[in-house]
């Protein structure tokens, strides 16, 4: 996730609004599903990653929805970006996580990215990069729950959930069940210092 804060001990969170919820999160999902049988024409060379973490959670949702609509396994895996980052030396060190290529890898077939939000693009770029060690694809696309603008680069996805326009003052904090408890979307604004 782009320039994403852990806004858990972030008391202005507090006044975060939910924007999307539950079952508006299962029903994108299910759109988005929908939408790379019909672009991809089924889904027989396609490939999920999901960029760490809830990456990987949506993308192991997303596959599970289109085993029901295809009746076939779909692989997925993640794409750990962490050394990619044009931003590592200006955070502290973190843990790496874990990159899970499944199946026969990534080699003429189609990779779909999957993340949480897109924002300045950079978190994109680097799955690419990592991606580009991995091997080569016939194509790559970006699935994305929520697009919030602001682009520092030229990227833009292929499946949005949905499109949230926001002031650079404010957060989007993507919480899963997986990892925070509950699936929600929430629209804050950062504190003024």
């Amino acid at each position: 996730m782009d320039k994403q804060q852990d806004t858990t001990q972030d008391p202005t969170q507090s006044d975060a609004r939910p924007v999307l919820e539950g079952p508006d999160i299962a029903r994108v999902l299910t759109r988005i599903a929908h939408e790379i049988v019909e672009r991809a024409k089924g889904a027989d060379d396609v490939v999920l990653l999901g960029i760490p973490t809830r990456g990987v959670f949506l993308a192991q949702r997303l596959g599970r929805k289109l085993e029901e609509i295809t009746d076939r396994k779909i692989p997925v895996g993640s794409l750990d970006i962490t050394m990619y980052r044009d931003d590592l030396r200006m955070h502290p060190p973190r843990a790496l996580a874990r990159t899970d290529i499944p199946g026969d890898g990534v080699d003429g077939r189609l990779v779909v990215l999957v993340d949480d939000v897109l924002f300045s693009g950079r978190t994109i770029r680097a799955a690419l990069d990592a991606l580009n060690d991995i091997g080569r694809p016939r194509a790559v696309q970006l699935a994305v729950l929520v697009d919030r603008g602001h682009r520092e680069l030229p990227i833009r996805a292929d499946y949005v959930g949905k499109n949230l326009p926001t002031s650079l003052r404010e957060t989007v904090r993507v919480q899963l069940a997986e990892e925070d408890g509950r699936d929600t979307v929430l629209l804050g604004v950062k504190p003024t210092r």
